[in-house]
């Protein structure tokens, strides 16, 4: 189009040179042919330069149009960028989910359950500034309390044991909590939280653990520097949380029915089932330490008339007190006390000497001769017949132990029971 204007204004211009020269050396009369070929090029020329304006102006406005068309370009691509990102690190995190999910579901015990729950959560979270904190609350008290801490791959002591300002703010609200800075935010008063803890709390991430609305404990992870946590961290721990508080429920719900399957419903006493489990092994345990191992049978006397004359839900309280007083008076670790059958009770004491064994069932006798048990307004009382038997001096195997201390029941019994008889 220029080259074009441009040859057209060479064409005009080149008779109006020819026209002057002609008119200046031999016709001064063309002189008004040449004014009317100067205004028909000016008019021209400002036709022409109306038209470079415009085409100016179109081509300024494509050019804006298409600086737009590239800003909403690289605006889509920064969106495509952090959109792929973003699901790049969705597939990160549910394969790590994944993991975590795979790993709870081979955890039986309470104990296995949160050892692993927290181990993940320090894989995903954790470094060497970072602790975490699993708390749960106890099934019978209510009260929360720790069940694994640590920083980092060290397991560490926590002084607030039954959880701080924090925690008690999760237990208050059972909500998610953020803490950026902790220093700035205006729900809680580090002056006076710190004091409870050495360990210094720059941000905090913490969660309720729930399943429908029975909350199970919290879970929380705390890092000394601020803005080390952010939203989409509370929001990978909340689900992460989700799963771990089905394992932690089901753990629970798995050991109260292996305490229903071992446990006597009536004296809350280990049944005769767990007695011959453990017995193999304790007698084992004692024959590499070369100590001895103490196992009493205790028969309540003359029972069947008790239940008779007051009636089998009196029989069955005169069991929960007999439980009750052989719980209280062998509660050192390792013993253990069952109800073997009926009115019998059997007691296993490891590392324990016969003369002890007799002293203990001794108080057991006495403790029991004296309890007084009140049924249909009359004082009632009760004895019992104890026979005890020594590993390894009185039988080589379980099953022989169980037969001399029977024997030795007998013997308490035939000779007037409400006595204590050895082997």
């Amino acid at each position: 189009m220029c080259s074009s204007d441009l040859l057209l204004i060479t064409v005009l211009l080149l008779p109006l040179v020819g026209f002057f020269i002609f008119a200046t050396i031999l016709q001064p009369k063309f002189f008004i042919f040449l004014g009317m070929g100067l205004l028909v090029c000016i008019f021209y020329l400002i036709a022409l330069r109306n038209r470079l304006a415009k085409k100016q102006s179109e081509i300024q406005l494509w050019i804006q149009n298409y600086g737009e068309q590239m800003n909403l370009a690289e605006a889509g691509i920064k969106q495509e960028k952090i959109a792929i990102e973003s699901f790049r690190e969705k597939i990160v995190n549910y394969s790590q989910l994944k993991g975590l999910t795979e790993k709870l579901s081979m955890c039986l015990t309470l104990e296995d359950t949160s050892k692993t729950f927290s181990a993940e959560v320090n894989r995903l979270f954790g470094d060497k500034d970072t602790t975490i904190i699993l708390y749960l609350f106890h099934s019978k008290t209510g009260t929360l309390g720790i069940s694994s801490s640590q920083k980092g791959q060290m397991r560490i002591n926590i002084k607030s044991k039954k959880g701080d300002a924090f925690d008690q703010w999760i237990i208050k609200t059972m909500q998610p909590l953020l803490i950026e800075d902790a220093k700035s935010d205006y729900r809680f008063d580090m002056d006076r939280i710190i004091p409870q803890d050495a360990r210094e709390i720059g941000s905090l991430i913490s969660i309720p653990l729930m399943v429908g609305n029975k909350a199970l404990g919290i879970l929380r992870i705390d890092n000394p520097h601020e803005n080390h946590f952010t939203t989409e961290d509370l929001r990978f721990l909340t689900t992460i949380g989700d799963l771990g508080a089905v394992a932690i429920e089901n753990a629970q719900l798995y050991e109260r029915v292996e305490q229903l399957a071992i446990k006597d419903g009536l004296t809350g006493l280990y049944l005769r089932r767990h007695l011959l489990d453990r017995m193999p092994e304790e007698i084992s345990r004692q024959l590499r330490q070369k100590t001895q191992l103490a196992f009493l049978m205790l028969d309540l006397d003359k029972f069947k008339q008790y239940n008779d004359k007051f009636g089998h839900i009196a029989g069955d309280i005169v069991l929960r007190t007999v439980g009750m007083i052989l719980s209280e008076i062998f509660k050192e670790p390792g013993m253990l006390v069952c109800r073997y059958g009926g009115e019998e009770f059997s007691v296993l004491l490891p590392d324990c000497t016969q003369q002890k064994a007799l002293e203990l069932a001794e108080e057991v006798r006495k403790r029991i001769a004296a309890q007084t048990i009140i049924l249909r307004r009359e004082k009632t009382h009760i004895t019992v017949s104890i026979g005890a038997a020594i590993f390894p001096k009185d039988a080589q195997n379980a099953k022989e132990l169980i037969h001399k201390a029977d024997l030795a029941l007998y013997r308490a019994k035939n000779e007037g029971r409400n006595k204590v008889c050895k082997v």
